[in-house]
């Protein structure tokens, strides 16, 4: 039995049947998650490493091959508007980022390429994303680290066996705190809201797009949102939808992003709230009670004194 995701996974498989039993078989390595619905990216050429390190939030000039890592492309003005994860195997870049956003990355790095030696296609109709352990006995494609498992990027002809769908990676990304964009983040969203600054911000590296303003907020601290973590009321028959009003005593304070049934944890979400919620406060969540557990410090940047014990903590 295969039942289908909703946008923007409805090309992939929601689960086969066992949305717990396919959480557990990823976390002990035994199954794979089929994620073609992903876009991929190619970057090749001489040029290529240090080209992309000026134009993404990332130290990428002296990558290493197979070596991996996260970058954003943001707007002049700081806003999120592409997540890349890369590798790069001696030759070529290799580049996944959310379904359906292939062609436009790929149309605005090919305007920006002028004289250099440098190469761009969008190869989503020819190589897939498969996340999971057992994709590494076949020994074809390029690794990158993931939440669930390693993923690689193989050719779309490769079959993969010992499936899970997407609901259950999604649980596992979910319980890592990790953000999807376009998932857990709208059009206004900056880095420093929503965790990517640890991961997919270089903070001593040359000028790119957008770097004004995350050099403002890292020095100043105090972004105006926050991601948190929810955990939601498990007596309650549904999920929250995505983009429906987060709470607090009838008042909106933020949107609700990814939400998802976890083996272990019960039912639980991610949130970009306002910055100023108190960090104690039970929230609703489109209807649902939810209480917070801290992904991103109300008070952020290194000007700012942070409780180490604040992040991830249980309220």
């Amino acid at each position: 039995m295969i039942i289908y995701a909703d946008a923007p996974d409805e090309a992939v498989a929601a689960h086969f049947g066992d949305p717990y039993g396919e959480q557990k078989a990823l976390l002990a390595g035994t199954a794979a998650v089929d994620r073609s619905n992903r876009g991929i990216v190619t970057v090749t050429g001489p040029d290529r490493l240090s080209w992309l390190h000026s134009l993404l939030s990332q130290h990428l000039s002296g990558l290493r091959p197979g070596e991996a890592a996260e970058a954003l492309l943001l707007s002049p003005n700081g806003h999120l508007e592409h997540h890349l994860s890369l590798t790069d195997d001696g030759t070529t870049t290799w580049i996944h980022v959310e379904p359906g956003t292939a062609p436009a990355l790929a149309a605005f790095l090919d305007r920006m390429r002028f004289m250099l030696r440098v190469e761009v296609a969008d190869v989503s109709g020819e190589f897939k994303v498969v996340t999971g352990e057992p994709v590494r006995d076949l020994k074809a494609g390029v690794e990158l680290p993931d939440v669930a498992g390693p993923s690689w990027i193989v050719p779309r002809s490769l079959e993969v066996p010992a499936r899970a769908g997407i609901w259950a990676y999604e649980a596992l990304r979910i319980a890592a705190h990790k953000v999807r964009p376009g998932l857990d983040t709208d059009h206004k969203t900056i880095p420093h809201e929503v965790g990517l600054i640890d991961t997919a911000v270089h903070l001593n590296k040359g000028c790119y797009r957008g770097q004004e303003t995350v050099a403002r907020v890292h020095n100043l601290g105090r972004p105006p949102r926050r991601l948190v973590f929810l955990h939601l009321d498990g007596g309650a028959d549904r999920l929250p939808a995505r983009g429906a009003p987060v709470e607090l005593d009838g008042r909106q304070i933020g949107l609700m992003g990814s939400s998802a049934r976890h083996f272990e944890l019960g039912p639980i979400g991610l949130a970009l709230v306002k910055r100023n919620v108190p960090v104690d406060a039970t929230l609703t969540a489109d209807g649902v009670a939810a209480s917070q557990e801290i992904i991103v410090s109300p008070d952020t940047g290194q000007n700012v004194t942070i409780d180490p014990a604040l992040r991830g903590r249980k309220l």
